[in-house]
């Protein structure tokens, strides 16, 4: 049984009541207890504080009175409601104080806690700059968010941070930060951290469109002479000869590299496609390449430590600010152009494509099958006319 309350202090508590309840002169507190739902209070005390509380039945121990939150943040049917389930809790054996604990022992572990985990898991098993991109939105773009409980996290946090990231660094990277931000919460769903995804149903901050973004001729001279005698000017020269995508170059390996031959051999797992790769290299390239220190015990041909290069985003903010090109550009335009280019120059689609190793319906489904000629002499060719037609746009 519950302790019996004073007439005075059991009520059938209503809005209009609770505020009509007050202390007598000197009195450090006053509970009045509900009488539709037993065993639930209205505490309030001399400093004006007023709480709901619950007193469960004994389970073999003293009563003890639990806290269920303040009495300016639920309503009396809110506490009514919470108090029902609580007492079902504790009918049921459950404690409501080791609940509270849980409680605050899930409030404890927050985002930024586990997001080291998550990356640490992902090193080794994803590419350098696919940890390094992941790096980058979780600790940066969503750093706000570090301080949140994992647990408590809602949608309207991260879509409102979205429309922030938006604002500050672009559509595109509000985004790609979504798509980060989602994966991670897959992962700590299935570490058993958390029972759902707030990013999903959050809107994307646009819905991008294929990009149609081609240097012009002038342009193209303006960013091969803003490179500076630096890994990523070596890089961006390369991507420029080659048409290769940017982390295909960035983490290029001394391995790969048949200098002598003139060939850079991609394996499939570094491929897009998941084909192995033959790249021709100009003489140009070679060229740049010749000019690469390399130090014993290190494959990646860029970069610096035991890793690929990184920091694309800053490095090319400092050559835009060199090369003064008005209209945006992103490096992977820098693969339409060679292949918008080289097609000017007369190469056949099907050739620009295996030079850039590119799938389409051209090489893709039955044909990709049946046709295994390599191309290797018409992408070459192909590689020299462009490289000799950049030179003559850099010299000009």
């Amino acid at each position: 049984m519950a302790r019996r309350a004073s007439s005075a202090n059991l009520l059938k508590l209503t809005k209009t009541g609770l505020a009509a309840i007050t202390l007598e002169p000197g009195q450090a507190e006053r509970t009045v207890w509900d009488s539709e739902v037993q065993r639930l209070g209205y505490r309030l005390r001399a400093s004006g504080k007023a709480t709901w509380v619950i007193r469960p039945p004994r389970m073999g121990g003293a009563s003890r009175i639990f806290t269920l939150g303040s009495a300016n943040t639920l309503t009396l049917t809110e506490a009514r409601t919470a108090a029902r389930e609580r007492l079902a809790m504790a009918t049921l054996g459950d404690d409501p104080h080791a609940v509270r604990r849980q409680v605050r022992q899930q409030a404890a572990v927050t985002v930024g806690a586990v997001v080291g985990r998550h990356i640490a898991g992902a090193e080794g098993r994803l590419r350098p700059t696919t940890v390094y991109n992941m790096k980058n939105h979780l600790n940066v773009h969503w750093k706000p968010l570090h301080g949140h409980p994992l647990s408590g996290l809602k949608r309207a946090d991260v879509a409102v941070r979205l429309g922030e990231i938006a604002e500050q660094y672009g559509l595109h990277a509000a985004n790609r930060a979504r798509a980060v931000l989602s994966g991670f919460f897959s992962w700590a769903i299935g570490e058993g951290l958390v029972e759902t995804n707030p990013v999903v149903g959050t809107n994307k901050a646009t819905a991008e469109t294929a990009r149609a973004r081609v240097l012009s001729d002038t342009e193209l001279a303006a960013v091969w002479k803003a490179c500076g005698d630096d890994d990523f000017g070596r890089i961006l020269k390369l991507l420029i000869l080659t048409g290769q995508r940017r982390d295909e170059v960035g983490e290029m390996g001394w391995s790969e590299l048949d200098l002598a031959g003139g060939v850079w051999s991609l394996p499939g797992e570094r491929t897009k496609n998941h084909r192995p790769h033959d790249v021709p290299l100009s003489a140009t390239a070679l060229a740049i390449l010749a000019d690469v220190p390399r130090w014993d015990g290190r494959e990646f041909v860029f970069g610096r430590g035991t890793g690929p290069f990184s920091g694309f985003g800053h490095a090319k903010s400092r050559l835009d600010k060199r090369a003064g090109i008005s209209v945006p550009w992103r490096i992977h335009d820098l693969r339409r152009t060679f292949a918008t280019g080289a097609a000017r120059l007369g190469v056949t689609i099907e050739v620009v494509e295996r030079a850039i190793n590119h799938t389409s319906g051209t090489f893709g489904g039955i044909v990709g099958v049946y046709q295994r000629h390599d191309y290797a002499r018409e992408k070459r060719d192909a590689m020299d006319r462009w490289a000799a037609h950049v030179e003559k746009l850099v010299k000009a």
